[in-house]
């Protein structure tokens, strides 16, 4: 059979992007193909659950701009189909004075990206929230919440082959020849398809370099790892609590998330993974871990961020470090009251010269595109990562309402 559209990858955005294939182009043949056997099985089914705002990112760039639209329709979405979710807001703590102008920037660029009912409050007002928090400052984020995701994958799927698309589990791609018309080569079979969308998350860069001499980034994996607080300590924490994250490291820091199931998550750090999937500290693939030490913008990153680096190795391996850094928000937290959680690898794409691409990144070369940066907030976005990308690929504008 010859296929309109392939995906690769049944994570949020490439089923969002399938979805919406098959919605704006009721005719069109369209085949996901998924190298494990269900939906969601890492980035999408291995996160925090959160519901983004919005409130971090770059007034203009595209994590801003899917986030805030993304937003809306994922909770429409989740409206619509009875999927679990709760709007319960989040506040982000500042621990020091030294931390206030951080928070400061954070608080501006909310108001930027069009956040609503941001309001500063000082450490009596957010202890009125979260009496067990500590901090000089505090801002409240309305708009945060969190949600089943893996349940919105398979909801996503579901209307997707109702539509009559296609999924291909345990279809692992291994080469994808492109010409007049393009073989997407499996260790299942090969396919032919007029376009080829690649979602493949942890290994995008692998899959990006089946098409083109251009290697000009690597996904470096990081490991999130998490700690659930025991039932009886679950009234410490009311909603979510954010540190203001550090400048100097870009990721959120270790925060406090109440979850739809009702437990309470304490993490993640951000370790650098030896295996792309390696939810353990133990996980190892001699030749992914070879990958990441032989490109040089590996070495540039770890001059900038090496001892950050460290210290986050440290408090893997030591669960007193990993409270003692919980405790500048929860003083009343003890490592007896944590218990071992999940993990989630995070894909990081870095460039040669050792920057990070920050972004969300696609890119459209003929009848292929490449998804090759999609990390936080992937997620709360891929409704509209999805429309846009599909928007891409069909040469349409238009915007679909939930």
């Amino acid at each position: 059979m010859m296929y309109d559209y392939v995906v690769i990858g049944a994570g949020l955005v490439g089923l969002s992007t399938a979805y919406h294939l098959k919605l704006n182009s009721p005719a069109s043949k369209v085949l996901v193909l998924e190298k494990e056997s269900g939906v969601s099985q890492h980035q999408s089914g291995h996160n925090s659950g959160v519901i983004h705002s919005g409130i971090y990112y770059k007034p203009g760039s595209l994590k801003a701009k899917n986030c805030i639209s993304g937003y809306q329709s994922v909770i429409e979405f989740a409206e619509k189909y009875g999927i679990k979710y709760d709007l319960c807001g989040k506040i982000i703590v500042a621990t020091s004075d030294e931390e206030l102008p951080l928070l400061d920037n954070i608080y501006n660029r909310g108001v930027a990206n069009g956040l609503q009912n941001l309001k500063y409050l000082s450490r009596e007002e957010f202890r009125e929230i979260e009496p067990h928090c500590e901090g000089v400052k505090a801002i409240k984020v309305p708009q945060t919440g969190i949600i089943d995701y893996p349940a919105v994958a398979e909801k996503i799927k579901e209307l997707f082959t109702e539509l009559g698309g296609e999924v291909g589990f345990n279809h692992q791609v291994k080469n994808i020849k492109n010409g007049t018309e393009i073989m997407v080569e499996t260790d299942k079979g090969d396919f032919q398809t007029k376009k080829v969308i690649s979602c493949a998350g942890l290994y995008s860069d692998k899959v990006a370099n089946m098409t083109t001499a251009n290697k000009d980034f690597i996904i470096v994996p990081f490991r999130g790892e998490y700690y659930k607080i025991k039932d009886e300590k679950k009234h410490l924490v009311k909603h979510l609590i954010y540190p203001v994250p550090d400048p100097n490291f870009p990721f959120l820091g270790v925060h406090f998330t109440r979850m739809v199931d009702g437990n309470i998550e304490a993490g993640p750090n951000a370790v650098l993974a030896f295996k792309r999937e390696g939810y353990k500290f133990s996980d190892f693939n001699f030749a992914e871990t070879l990958d990441t030490f032989g490109y040089p913008g590996f070495w540039k990153i770890a001059a900038k961020y090496g001892k950050t680096g460290l210290g986050e190795i440290y408090r893997s391996l030591s669960k007193a470090a990993f409270t003692k850094a919980l405790q500048k928000l929860m003083p009343d937290i003890q490592e007896d009251d944590l218990v071992p959680g999940g993990s989630g690898v995070r894909a990081q794409a870095l460039r040669k010269d050792g920057s990070l691409i920050d972004d969300f990144d696609i890119i459209k070369s003929g009848n292929v595109i490449h998804v090759r940066n999609a990390p936080s907030p992937a997620a709360t976005s891929c409704l509209s990562i999805g429309e846009t990308i599909s928007n891409l690929a069909l040469e349409i504008n238009k915007i679909r309402k939930f």
